[in-house]
């Protein structure tokens, strides 16, 4: 009988009551833990948990991460700079080197931006102060509309509305929804102010698969990077990863915004990813496509 895929999904900060926990992805957690294979049996089994911190102000598991049983790590960078110690760094790092998967994921500016610290993947997201986009005429402000959030801001719309993407050919395998009438996914869940990733440039494995477009400017902007997982300096065959714009495309908010989200949540709320038939599906069968791929099982 097949194992189920052991996920660990880990933020990077300590349990804070209004902020965004781990506890802000019960639906994520949950439907993961409720996908079964055609036997009926349980395809994942989740561990979700916040940072915690030893004497030395390493996390006990990310330093230790290549020691684990995980088969792979969704890593919500929801830290504004400081989320990952450099023993963390060096646990994470050594997970992928010896094949684990790993999604890792952020939001405007240079929240989460102590994914810098990370090989390989650190490179696939954009920041204002740190690894900046290299075209630099996307260092302008998206989103007009929270002047306390500055670039990169991409407005894909309302929390809780839901934004049409663009496949950048050829689709790749996560993507596909035999449900929907395309046979791919259409639909991601939009935030006001998502950050930027791209392609590192010494990565010939990553590419990004799908695109977004600002309400506000109508730009153009990356949604996920994948890194198939080449070999890196000292000849390890790199665990799959994924470089993902924004958390908001994960959390319970952008799902249901009946959820409720942190008092410093400001921005008007939607709806449609709720009303608009397939909207949730998308998402859901994205995540559970993206967990089988990062295991490496297509």
């Amino acid at each position: 009988m097949p194992k189920s895929v052991r996920v660990l999904l880990q933020t990077t900060i300590p349990p804070t009551q209004d902020d965004w926990g781990i506890e802000r992805f019960s639906k994520l957690r949950d439907y993961l833990a409720s996908a079964k294979d055609e036997t009926g049996q349980p395809l994942f089994e989740v561990t979700a948990r916040n940072r915690e911190s030893d004497v030395a102000g390493n996390d006990p598991v990310l330093s230790q991460l290549d020691q684990s049983d995980f088969d792979e790590m969704w890593l919500f960078a929801v830290d504004t700079g400081n989320g990952i110690t450099e023993k963390d760094c060096a646990g994470i790092s050594a997970f992928r080197e010896k094949g684990g998967g790993l999604l890792t994921t952020r939001d405007h500016q240079d929240l989460g931006s102590s994914l810098c610290t990370l090989a390989g993947v650190g490179a696939a997201h954009y920041f204002q102060s740190r690894n900046l986009d290299p075209d630099t005429t996307r260092h302008q402000i998206d989103d007009t509309f929270t002047s306390t959030i500055s670039w990169p801001n991409y407005n894909s719309g309302r929390n809780g509305d839901c934004q049409r993407i663009t496949i950048v050919e050829p689709a790749h395998e996560i993507l596909r929804n035999p449900a929907s009438p395309t046979g791919f996914i259409e639909y991601f869940p939009s935030h006001p102010h998502e950050g930027g990733v791209g392609a590192p440039t010494d990565d010939a494995t990553a590419r990004v698969i799908a695109t977004g477009k600002s309400v506000v400017t109508q730009h153009s902007f990356n949604l996920a990077v994948v890194l198939e997982g080449g070999l890196d300096e000292q000849g390890h065959k790199l665990g799959r990863a994924i470089a993902e714009s924004s958390f908001h495309h994960f959390c319970d908010y952008n799902w249901d915004t009946a959820a409720g989200a942190p008092s410093f949540v400001s921005e008007p709320s939607g709806e449609t990813i709720l009303s608009q038939p397939r909207a949730l599906e998308d998402i859901q069968t994205y995540v559970k496509n993206a967990a089988l791929w990062l295991a490496g099982q297509n």
